[in-house]
């Protein structure tokens, strides 16, 4: 049976084999200062005072750029969307006949706050059979019950408020 060439002990780095390397005599490069030798390896390389600047400069304006669009983040984000305690609750509805539904909810507003809620009623395959903007005036009250009648094209089997905002 042939063995694998690295099954045998007669590759060319092998101790057994190999001859000893002859010295390396001293040449220039390995003589020169250690400072020199840097210097030469900078300038080869770009790695020079000019450029160490500039990459620090670059660096300083890029975190800081992060730095200001995080800033403009959190601004947009947190502060400055008000939401003036809005807050709206489904109460329940009445099916009055097939075109007409009332829709029975509380809105909670600052007091002294307008406000604008979308009103809707559903059929039972939940699709939308009949909407309605419904504007509340600004009130000394902080939550009001409304009663909204929601015209239908069919007959709507229930009827909530889809969403409220501060115009």
């Amino acid at each position: 049976m042939r063995g694998l060439p690295w099954d045998q002990d007669n590759h060319p780095r092998s101790p057994e084999l190999s001859e000893p390397l002859p010295p390396v005599a001293p040449d220039a490069t390995r003589t020169a200062p250690a400072g020199a030798t840097a210097a030469t390896l900078d300038d080869r390389y770009g790695r020079t005072a000019g450029n160490r600047k500039r990459s620090r400069l670059i660096a300083i304006v890029a975190a800081a750029a992060v730095v200001v669009v995080f800033a403009a983040w959190v601004i947009w984000a947190g502060l400055d969307q008000s939401s003036h305690g809005l807050d709206s609750t489904d109460v329940g509805y009445q099916v009055v006949s097939d075109h007409e539904t009332v829709v029975h909810s509380q809105v909670s507003v600052d007091p002294g706050t307008k406000a604008k809620c979308a009103v809707q009623a559903l059929d039972k395959s939940y699709s939308i059979v009949g909407w309605k903007v419904v504007t509340l005036p600004p009130s000394s009250e902080r939550t009001r019950s409304i009663r909204t009648p929601v015209n239908t094209t069919t007959r709507g089997v229930t009827g909530l408020i889809h969403d409220c905002w501060v115009p």
